[in-house]
């Protein structure tokens, strides 16, 4: 018998992320949970989506999934596992590791085995998204606006693995002709009277790797936290950056709601993301999900 808490593990990486070394950590794990007596399979996935296809079509499911690779990797195990009770062990691999940095995940393969031996589970909400592109899961922060149109400038720039130079590149790009949209809002089934310049829905602390929104949070309450930006002119953007990077958000000409729902809506399609991936145009629905998934955290 296996000393670990789970026999049957089930490794799925990501072989480009981290400029290829989560394909190396995913095989020193393997190496060292066999050590243990564990039953092993490792996944590497070919192209998007590969994540959640392999999962949703086991037949076997193993008694642990560890998710190699940045978040994009985390979110395509989810989906997988939608409607699965399969613990998740989050071995962060990629450029902004958000959930990795908000729960201070281990980067390191010895670092993720403590994790197993100690086994201390965490609920985290999930969210439904719908944008043009139709529905995807959220765990960390979907926008309409700026940072979206960000990660649309970098989707079309990309080749490879992504640099944090390549975000700086795109978000040039994305300042220098930058128009303030005019987002209406609906929270919860409620109109909110005026107009936004930009959206966040979120259930993160860290935010483009910086300890930016409120650390008051809860992962598991059953609602997201949407931040409300008001003045998102070229100036008021360079407002806001300030205020997060000094006193954190909310403040100033951003305010936060707590909320289980959320509808955006724009005269012109206006850019969205969801977890740091292009997600198609306005108009937004979310709704957090009944469902939620348990990872492993440190203790």
């Amino acid at each position: 018998m296996s000393a670990l808490p789970f026999r049957q593990i089930e490794l799925v990486v990501n072989p480009i992320a981290g400029s290829g070394r989560a394909l190396s950590t995913a095989e020193r794990l393997a190496a060292l949970l066999r050590a243990e007596g564990a039953e092993v399979r490792v996944h590497a996935t070919g192209a998007r989506h590969d994540a959640r296809k392999h999962l949703s079509a086991q037949r076997e499911r193993a008694e642990l999934v560890v998710a190699i690779g940045g978040d994009g990797t985390v979110r395509e195990v989810f989906e997988g596992l939608e409607r699965d009770p399969v613990p998740v062990l989050v071995l962060p691999q990629g450029t902004a590791n958000v959930l990795g940095l908000d729960l201070q995940l281990p980067r390191e393969a010895a670092g993720a085995l403590r994790l197993i031996r100690s086994h201390r589970l965490q609920r985290i909400d999930l969210a439904a998204v719908h944008t043009s592109e139709g529905r995807r899961l959220s765990f960390l922060v979907s926008g309409i606006g700026f940072d979206a149109a960000v990660v649309h400038a970098l989707e079309r720039r990309r080749q490879g693995s992504i640099r944090k130079l390549t975000w700086v590149a795109a978000g040039w790009e994305v300042f220098r002709s930058w128009r303030e949209p005019q987002l209406g809002v609906e929270i919860d089934g409620n109109r909110l009277p005026g107009r936004y310049g930009w959206v966040l829905f979120s259930n993160i602390v860290h935010y483009a790797g910086l300890r930016v929104l409120s650390p008051d949070r809860a992962l598991d309450d059953g609602q997201f936290e949407v931040y409300l930006f008001e003045h998102c002119s070229r100036a008021g953007l360079m407002r806001h950056q300030l205020r997060a990077l000094t006193r954190g958000l909310p403040g100033g000409a951003c305010q936060r709601v707590r909320a289980r729902c959320l509808r955006v809506e724009s005269a012109n399609p206006i850019p969205c993301q969801i977890d740091g991936d292009a997600a198609g145009w306005t108009p937004f629905g979310a709704e957090v999900l009944a469902q939620q998934r348990t990872l492993l955290v440190p203790s």
